[in-house]
């Protein structure tokens, strides 16, 4: 809606994990080389952490572009699963086949014999096997406790099985209790991806604009950019919330550059934050009209605009 009318060519701050717009802070290469040190060193559990909307599954993804050719990779993104439908996701990301002989119901034997066939014959023939686990936070005991024991397969040199836990941080309050100290203790390498820092907040901003077609000067002052850090606390998929909103509440007023009463507005609408004026809430007070401060502002200002023939491409 607001593209053309800052000289963009798309909107530059949507939350889709598009690859152009692939950022990658000193934080985000310090995790994937943590990523990539324990997926080619000698099994064992590897863990990423990190705060909703930090940037783990782009480093993920980074990493799925890494690993080594002769690497099976199994990828399980919903992880709230019993013993049995974990064993048999793992069997069907490997391309395991697998049956159940006999009357009743499948046993986790079923599934753990044929991928126990998998990782030595595969192993036999030079190749390693990574199993990546997101939203790991979701894992019962039961799950990480089988998981412990997938890799007590190996060899004298390496375990057979390389798994990756990617989740947010009560993943690591997870880890730490004593009943999963066998499993803690088998972590070769692990990562927290902290948020980014003001300047990287600036850069990220800079960089997404800059892919979206910006050859002019940054539409955002320095006030604005501090407070777009504070309100999203370095988080990426906040700042991109945020920044997509003062974008379209600018130009719902004509205004080319957003200042920091602009980004106030955007954050109330956004993340429900209080101001002085409203302690409980903007939206709280006005739940009939969320969002159409900015959006119905928005389009009453493309329709004057239209009107006076003036278009929407000129920087004014």
């Amino acid at each position: 809606m607001y593209a053309q009318f800052f000289g963009l060519s798309q909107e530059p701050f949507s939350i889709a994990p598009d690859p152009r717009f692939l950022f990658m802070s000193e934080r985000h290469r310090e995790a994937l080389a943590h990523l990539l040190y324990g997926v080619r060193g000698g099994g064992g559990f590897v863990l990423l952490t990190g705060e909703i909307g930090a940037g783990k599954t782009t480093v993920c993804r980074l990493l799925l572009e890494q690993v080594p050719k002769r690497c099976n990779v199994a990828y399980i993104f919903n992880p709230k699963l019993t013993v049995e439908e974990l064993l048999k996701s793992v069997c069907d990301e490997f391309g395991i086949p697998y049956a159940h002989p006999g009357p009743g119901a499948a046993t986790v034997k079923d599934y753990l014999d044929p991928l126990n066939r998998f990782l030595l014959q595969t192993h036999a023939v030079g190749q390693s096997n990574v199993l990546i686990i997101d939203e790991a936070q979701n894992l019962s005991a039961d799950v990480l406790e089988q998981l412990r024991l997938l890799t007590n397969l190996e060899t004298n040199e390496r375990k057979l099985l390389q798994i990756v836990l990617i989740g947010q941080p009560e993943l690591r309050q997870m880890l730490a209790r004593p009943e999963l100290e066998q499993l803690a203790q088998r972590v070769i390498a692990r990562y927290h991806l902290e948020a980014l820092t003001e300047t990287e907040t600036l850069q990220y901003i800079r960089h997404r604009l800059t892919i979206s077609g910006l050859n002019r000067a940054l539409p955002f002052d320095r006030e604005s950019v501090q407070r777009i850090h504070q309100l999203s606390r370095g988080v990426p998929r906040r700042i991109n919330l945020l920044c997509d909103r003062a974008l379209l509440g600018a130009y719902s007023i004509g205004a080319h550059r957003v200042r920091r009463e602009i980004v106030d507005k955007a954050a109330r609408e956004v993340f429900e934050t209080p101001s002085p004026m409203n302690p409980r809430g903007w939206l709280q007070r006005r739940p009939a009209v969320l969002g159409l401060g900015l959006v119905g502002g928005a389009a009453l200002f493309a329709a004057g605009s239209w009107m006076l023939g003036g278009g929407l491409g000129s920087p004014g």
